[in-house]
C-alpha cells in the first residue's frame, strides 16, 4: 500500500496572490515614520494566512503587500500580523 504525498504548495507562487514581504524589525520604525502611523493603526492579517506562513512571519510582525493595479500601477500597503 503506497502512501499519498501532497505536493509542495506555496500560496505566494499563485498568480492571484500579491507579493508579501516581511519588514525587518529595524526597518519598522522607518516605515512608521514615513507614513506617520502607529503599529496599531494597520489592518490585521492572521498568522494562519497561507501567504504569511510561507514567508515565516510571526505574530507582531509587519508585512508589506505589493500588487499590480490596472489603474494605479504598483501599489503597496502594510498589514500587522496577529494570532488567529
Amino acid at each position: 500500500m503506497s502512501e499519498e504525498v501532497e505536493p509542495d504548495f506555496s500560496a505566494n507562487n499563485h498568480l492571484l496572490v500579491p507579493k508579501h514581504e516581511l519588514i525587518d524589525k529595524k526597518d519598522v520604525k522607518n516605515v512608521l515614520e514615513k507614513i506617520n502611523a502607529s503599529i496599531d493603526k494597520f489592518p490585521y492579517i492572521l498568522v494562519s494566512d497561507p501567504a504569511i506562513k510561507d514567508i515565516g512571519a510571526k505574530t507582531g510582525d509587519l508585512i508589506k503587500v505589493t500588487r499590480d493595479s490596472q489603474t494605479a500601477g504598483v501599489i503597496s500597503y502594510y498589514r500587522f500580523v496577529v494570532e488567529g
